[in-house]
């Protein structure tokens, strides 16, 4: 027996502080959710999930890119239904006009009406410089400050976490005086609700804005793909970094209650190697 060095309870310190080591541990993961709480607990783990926790950002960010181009694309065919409806009831009026049993007074009627429709159209597409056209300031057919029907050029779509995937969107510029759009609202033009050539004109314009329609609705049909796609990406990534980085709270729970024994037992077991120098004291009585 010795008295100035209880290895018993050295060991048994020891052992301890490991236990009470691991229950700290433990307990911080199940608090946490996070079975990776200081690098050193999966140093290669973390590089993993950080890498992929930024491709996951990136994908989730094209994602908004791509959702904020549909919303775009869906403003759009709403200003472009509206004209469809606003050339149907201009197409009607011209239509009325050649009625013979109207008198001079009623086409007056059906040419203000056309009129005020003419002014509706420019209102939406804004307005043109050459020839000027009545409606000026700022277009209503606009998205965050971008023109839906001017010239705006070609517009880059990025639709891949990578950054270099694009997708066109195609500029539609209804002001172009090639368009038939364009010389329907020249002012001073030929095309009077009760003009020669007015209904094949109109004709031909209701054709373009439903061409264009259907562009847009390609567009959308490709657009919606590309979203689920990169749904179904940032999906899979958030799995991946799940295992990795989750805790299993079934399994860290069963560690924490045998970690909860060892450190009860430990304390035990130290007081009692405390308590075997006493033994001595018999010795010496």
């Amino acid at each position: 027996m010795v008295i100035n060095t209880n290895s018993n309870a050295v060991e048994a310190a020891s052992s301890l502080q490991r236990s009470s080591a691991m229950l700290s541990k433990s307990l911080a993961r199940l608090s946490s959710g996070s079975k990776i709480i200081n690098p050193s607990d999966d140093a290669a783990g973390l590089a993993v999930s950080e890498k992929l926790e930024a491709q996951n950002a990136r994908v989730l960010a094209a994602r908004t890119n791509t959702q904020n181009a549909m919303s775009m694309l869906h403003t759009t065919d709403g200003f472009l239904q509206g004209m469809m409806q606003t050339l149907n009831r201009m197409s009607e009026l011209s239509m009325m006009t050649r009625d013979v049993t109207k008198n001079d007074n009623d086409k007056a009627l059906y040419e203000e009406e056309f009129e005020q429709l003419k002014d509706q159209l420019r209102s939406v597409v804004g307005a043109n410089t050459s020839p000027a056209w009545s409606a000026d300031g700022e277009p209503i057919g606009t998205f965050n400050g971008i023109s839906l029907f001017g010239d705006r050029g070609d517009l880059a779509t990025v639709v891949g976490a990578t950054g270099d995937q694009f997708m066109n969107i195609p500029e539609m510029n209804l002001k172009d005086g090639a368009t038939y759009f364009a010389q329907l609202l020249e002012d001073g033009g030929p095309l009077s609700v009760a003009g020669t050539n007015t209904i094949a004109h109109l004709s031909s314009t209701i054709q373009e804005v439903a061409e264009n329609r259907s562009q847009i609705g390609s567009l959308q049909s490709r657009l919606e793909f590309v979203n689920t796609q990169l749904t179904t990406q940032s999906q899979n990534l958030e799995s991946a970094n799940s295992r990795i980085r989750d805790v299993d709270v079934a399994e860290e729970s069963t560690r924490l209650a045998k970690y909860q024994i060892l450190v009860q037992s430990g304390t035990s077991m130290l007081s009692q190697a405390n308590s075997l120098p006493e033994n001595v004291l018999r010795l010496l009585g």
